[in-house]
């Protein structure tokens, strides 16, 4: 049987391990209050297969070109301050892999495993922290494909993702000067990190703010008069890493992020439009911060829907990550307890069908 489908099965029985086995909890802070969540010993448990898949796998999407990138990196300190003014872009992520060569040598497996704990621990860390639900959370990272676009394919990127990502406490605590550094790290292992310094500052206050309905606005308006945004787009990046983004996607004949695809993501901005009272009368920082990350995620995937896939499509995955945060609470406080069942369900089933569709259909890998 496909190692695909194993791990859609192996989270799907961690709901039954963790329903039948006597799971013990532990408290977390979150904005001053104490709650409970699920053993960090049976987070990390339930979430390891994705991290060994991470490891041993093969040449899927990008992984031969990082295998390749990363047996042509030095090993040694010299080595790697005698490469580094040859290195264009993302130094970062060049010095991280450089430090792991000299230590590990050249053995791309423990490679890939480090890259992979690292990525892999931040995820259990922060939904483990501030999901109502973190199998369902998982459950929702896989089924969503994300941990192949990611995790096997967006390496670079999604290493300044994971980094941005560990630090959503300061984020909801508003401790901007730590944050920033936090992004500008983030930013040598991929530019597009500095993309969160403005996400972060739309995110802040209660759901459906008016700096999240301006900013839906505007990606609304920009796909209107969208040969207008990609020339603006195109001057505003000449002086960047990414000059020839417009040129390359429309030589590529990249014709945008699947309609599907968007539908799917859109799915928790939509849920929080239909349940703005709840969330309103909650008024959980949390819920609030993940909202309007949904509804940058969405934006965001909208416009890349008309305009790069490759390149615009990559861009929500900052703040998409917190959708599977959003969705489990939605479904438990938005709906009355017996909805709630049917609409777990529901979702449990549109997200499998999904995962079909996209490994099956469009990437051909299942």
């Amino acid at each position: 049987m496909s190692q695909y489908i194993l791990i859609l099965i192996w989270i799907l029985a961690m709901f039954f391990v963790k329903a039948l086995a006597n799971v013990s909890y532990s408290p977390v802070y979150i904005q001053g209050r104490k709650e409970y969540r699920i053993s960090p010993l049976f987070a990390v448990f339930a979430f390891m297969p994705v991290i060994i898949m991470a490891t041993f796998r093969g040449d899927i999407a990008d992984s031969y070109a990082y295998r390749r990138a990363f047996a042509d990196l030095p090993d040694t300190i010299s080595g790697i301050i005698k490469h580094l003014p040859e290195v264009t872009k993302d130094k970062g992520f060049t010095v991280l892999g450089s430090l792991i060569k000299c230590i590990i040598g050249n053995n791309d497996i423990f490679y890939f495993f480090i890259i992979a704990l690292f990525q892999g621990l931040v995820l259990v860390y922060v939904y483990r922290k501030y999901s109502t639900n973190y199998l369902f959370s998982v459950f929702l990272f896989i089924a969503s494909t994300d941990y192949v676009s990611w995790m096997f394919n967006g390496m670079r990127q999604f290493m300044a993702v994971t980094i941005i990502f560990a630090a959503t406490t300061l984020m909801l605590e508003k401790k901007w000067g730590k944050l920033i550094l936090v992004i500008l790290l983030a930013s040598t292992m991929h530019q597009s990190a500095l993309l969160m310094i403005p996400v972060a500052l739309i995110a802040q206050g209660r759901a459906w703010n008016k700096r999240s309905i301006f900013f839906l606005i505007a990606t609304l308006i920009a796909v209107a008069y969208v040969d207008e945004f990609t020339t603006i787009l195109d001057i505003i990046m000449q002086e960047t890493q990414y000059a020839n983004m417009v040129t390359d996607w429309k030589m590529w004949g990249d014709d945008g992020t699947n309609f599907i695809r968007v539908l799917v993501y859109s799915v928790p901005t939509v849920i929080s439009l239909i349940g703005l009272k709840q969330i309103r009368m909650v008024n959980d920082p949390v819920i609030n911060f993940c909202t309007n990350m949904s509804i940058v995620s969405t934006g965001l995937y909208i416009v890349s829907m008309v305009t790069s896939g490759i390149f615009m499509g990559r861009l929500p995955i900052y703040a998409s990550l917190y959708n599977y945060i959003l969705l489990p609470w939605q479904i438990d406080h938005i709906f009355t307890k017996q909805s709630a069942r049917i609409v777990k369900m529901a979702a449990i089933v549109a997200y499998v069908l999904f995962y079909y569709y996209q490994m099956h259909i469009t990437w051909t890998i299942l």
